[in-house]
């Protein structure tokens, strides 16, 4: 069992002083996918970054600015280009007086993965410089360094704090929930990667973009990648009880789950049998013009 955790105090527009050089702004965008809302962190007193912006809301706007009244903001990074986390960031640059904003390179993506959910893509966004695994942000008393976790999108980074041993997270690990991992552009393989090169960091407290912070890190990606591969075994077995589609599939095993998930839930199956399917255990027809299988798709054993 993951020991998820969920409980943290906050309120709409607030900022708080969550940690030393560590402050935080909840936006008001409550969800299935962003539980309370995106947590916008500040770093730094003085001189600072702003790391997620959010999403396209002028409350969220105001509130930052005001958080950031008499601060000097040196750089606007964000983790990745989700509706949630990306779009204010040219809106907040542009009240500020021209930060620059720093990210990985979006992804090529079709129309169909636009901004039409926290879960669609912010097409319009686009950095102004762009960072690559390992590249350093300093200011007064702080570091941030780019660490490459794609899975949950290819172009996921998260952001190591070496100051307190922290990494802000992202979506790719919440202490809420297990993160959703949508192909083409999300894959399971790189997620899992990915994982592990966290959990090879010995971090002491992660800060995800929703949700309060997981501060028992190590035995918590631990159970989220138990977790993974636990699931991966449920999908071998529905196919071994003669399951074929991920229609059949979810329904079985998210039974529990909220309905308004299970549309996620399916593209989450899908990038395991993706993944199985490129490790010679599963075989899936390809869809259309696509070369993986999709949501349409009949799967068996190979």
């Amino acid at each position: 069992m993951i020991p998820f955790v969920r409980e943290f105090e906050f309120a709409y527009g607030r900022c708080d002083a969550v940690a030393p050089q560590i402050r935080r702004v909840v936006a008001e965008n409550p969800g299935p996918f962003t539980f309370t809302g995106t947590g916008t962190y500040i770093v730094g007193e003085g001189t600072v970054a702003v790391i997620d912006p959010g999403p396209r809301l002028e409350t969220h706007l105001s509130a930052l600015m005001a958080a950031l009244a008499g601060e000097t903001v040196s750089h606007i990074l964000v983790t990745h280009t989700h509706a949630d986390h990306a779009p204010l960031a040219r809106p907040l640059a542009d009240a500020l007086g021209g930060v620059p904003i720093l990210a990985a390179e979006p992804p090529i993506l079709g129309q169909d993965l636009a901004d039409t959910g926290e879960e669609g893509f912010d097409l319009d966004f686009s950095p102004d410089q762009v960072l690559t695994d390992g590249n350093r942000i300093e200011g007064p008393g702080w570091t941030l360094e780019a660490v490459a976790t794609p899975g949950h999108t290819s172009n996921h980074l998260a952001f190591a704090l070496p100051e307190q041993n922290a990494l802000f997270s992202g979506d790719h690990i919440m202490g809420w929930s297990t993160t959703v991992v949508i192909p083409p552009d999300g894959d399971m393989d790189a997620y899992l990667d990915s994982l592990e090169r966290v959990r090879q960091g010995g971090f002491a407290t992660l800060w995800p973009t929703h949700g309060p912070p997981i501060t028992d890190v190590a035995p918590f990606l631990v159970a989220y990648r138990d977790h993974r591969l636990a699931r991966e075994a449920q999908i071998v077995g529905r196919l071994e009880a003669g399951d074929q589609t991920i229609a059949e599939i979810v329904p079985v095993l998210y039974a529990a789950v909220d309905r308004r998930l299970w549309p996620a839930a399916g593209l989450s199956v899908l990038a395991h049998l993706i993944r199985l399917s490129r490790h010679g255990i599963v075989r899936g027809t390809s869809t259309g013009n696509a070369d993986l299988p999709g949501l349409a798709s009949r799967f068996s054993l190979v």
